[in-house]
């Protein structure tokens, strides 16, 4: 049974371009299929800032006040009475779904001091893992997964600790974000050669988690260069990340004579980092956003390419979400095949206070690593 008398407190987004407030919010008991935990690191993504900024303009069904936050590790306090896997005590990462597309649960969001979390959308943590390493997985795991493996999207082998050779190869553009870095080392567990772009002060690290060769996204001929990589190469697709990633994707694919000729795009066409300040620069995005959605749909429709979004709590509606959440990570992460990517960068400040501090840090611009809160 919970105690009646435990108080939850939670980051409360209360209305649009408002800072955050620190209000109680429910102390609720799992569902069947739910795990109860007390978060102890929690990681900061660009959406969630989004919201805080753009609100329903970017995303028609938000409603305020409400609590956002998809990332988060902690130790179980309770779980549901269909729940297995789990027990009080362990520690665990999990993907929190309090804001999925076209709905959002409060209860499910990360940025509160106890959060609900579906068990099939959790991991056992190693001992020798940190809550705020860890935390860093979930969302850029989830949205990687959902791209790499839906059949809507690129429809990929899934991942395996026992890795079986495909022979393809497939193009990760923006190997150093979150979803790049995850993406990259999903894709070598489902046997698939990875080629990436990052910057040239990223190539280590993105070879560090298993691709084979990395490209210079700012280069004048990094199109050209992939091309030629790819001669002789069975591409399996590609996955892009970043403002011109899609683009650049489509004209590298148009142009090979082997490929799965689809790219799922985890950016926006034509969407820049950072919330509009005002409606001269909300105008200005939009229209950039129609232009480049108009080039994507034109050289779609003359390369015979295919192209999708993906949204990352997608997983949580088909098997995809079990696969890689609960039949995959864990085991990847104890025989340490798996690295938490990329590296936290910890917020000064601890607990709920430290979280507008790190969306403030996240708006600035971070590289190759993720702002987490340590409670």
């Amino acid at each position: 049974m919970l105690s009646e008398s435990k108080q939850n407190d939670a980051a409360w987004l209360v209305a649009k371009g408002k800072s955050i407030e620190i209000k109680t919010a429910p102390y609720t008991k799992p569902g069947p299929n739910q795990i109860l935990i007390q978060s102890h690191a929690v990681a900061i993504n660009p959406i969630d800032r989004i919201i805080q900024d753009l609100g329903n303009m970017a995303f028609s069904w938000i409603k305020f006040p409400t609590i956002v936050g998809s990332d988060v590790a902690g130790s179980v306090l309770s779980v549901g009475s269909n729940v297995q896997r789990f027990k009080p005590g362990d520690r665990v990462v999990g993907f929190g779904l309090g804001f999925t597309q076209g709905k959002s649960d409060p209860t499910q969001a990360a940025f509160q001091e106890y959060v609900l979390l579906r068990e099939d959308l959790c991991a056992p943590m190693p001992a020798i893992m940190s809550y705020e390493q860890a935390c860093v997985i979930p969302l850029g795991l989830s949205t990687a997964a959902s791209g790499l493996y839906q059949k809507k999207y690129l429809n990929l082998a899934l991942p395996s600790i026992n890795i079986k050779n495909t022979g393809k190869t497939i193009l990760i553009w923006g190997g150093s974000t979150s979803v790049g870095a995850n993406a990259i080392q999903l894709a070598r567990a489902s046997g698939y050669e990875v080629f990436t772009t990052c910057s040239p002060r990223n190539y280590d690290f993105v070879k560090r988690l298993g691709a084979s060769q990395a490209f210079d996204y700012n280069s004048a001929t990094v199109a050209a260069d992939i091309i030629r990589a790819f001669e002789d190469k069975d591409c399996a697709g590609a996955l892009s990340m970043g403002s011109g990633s899609a683009e650049k994707c489509c004209d590298i694919l148009g142009s090979l004579k082997k490929a799965n000729k689809f790219v799922a795009m985890a950016s926006f066409p034509g969407q820049k980092d950072g919330a509009p300040n005002g409606p001269l620069e909300m105008a200005s995005m939009l229209t950039g956003m129609l232009t480049a959605n108009s080039k994507i749909w034109w050289k779609s429709r003359t390369k015979g390419l295919k192209t999708n979004f993906i949204f990352g709590s997608d997983l949580e509606e088909n098997e995809v979400g079990p696969a890689v959440w609960k039949s995959f990570l864990g085991d990847a992460l104890a025989q340490g095949t798996f690295i938490p990517s990329p590296e936290p960068l910890v917020v000064p400040t601890r607990g709920l206070k430290g979280i507008q501090e790190g969306f403030d840090m996240q708006k600035k611009g971070v590289s190759a690593k993720k702002v987490v809160v340590i409670f």
